[in-house]
């Protein structure tokens, strides 16, 4: 897991551009934003190397849940979904699906939480 700090709230377009960046500083190319398939959205589709990583963003103040568990099971399998509907036809070694939380200035990234895609 990897940190950025400082404590606050802000707005979830924000919160999916720092997440953009961080993931650039990382040498990461963004491919997509907001990625939209019949399943939901893809909030960053992002490729480094040939690998795909589907990352979804979630913003919030912490204080009474932290943004990230609301990616419940529900909300990982449309992700899932969606994700295999983007690399239909494309050529990759390996996809995974991230979760990066935003508090205030704050990102919690979670890599690789156990998605396979076949």
């Amino acid at each position: 897991m990897d940190k950025i700090h400082e404590q606050g709230s802000i707005d979830w377009k924000k919160a999916e551009q720092m997440v953009s960046e961080f993931l650039e500083r990382k040498k990461y190319k963004i491919v997509a934003r907001n990625y939209r398939t019949p399943f939901g959205e893809v909030d960053i589709i992002a490729r480094c190397g040939d690998v795909y990583i589907f990352v979804e963003v979630k913003s919030g103040t912490g204080t009474r849940i932290k943004p990230s568990e609301r990616v419940d099971s529900e909300k990982y399998k449309r992700i899932s979904m969606s994700a295999e509907y983007y690399l239909r036809g494309k050529a990759y070694s390996k996809a995974q699906i991230d979760v990066a939380e935003v508090i205030g200035n704050e990102i919690n990234y979670y890599e690789d939480i156990g998605w396979e895609f076949l």
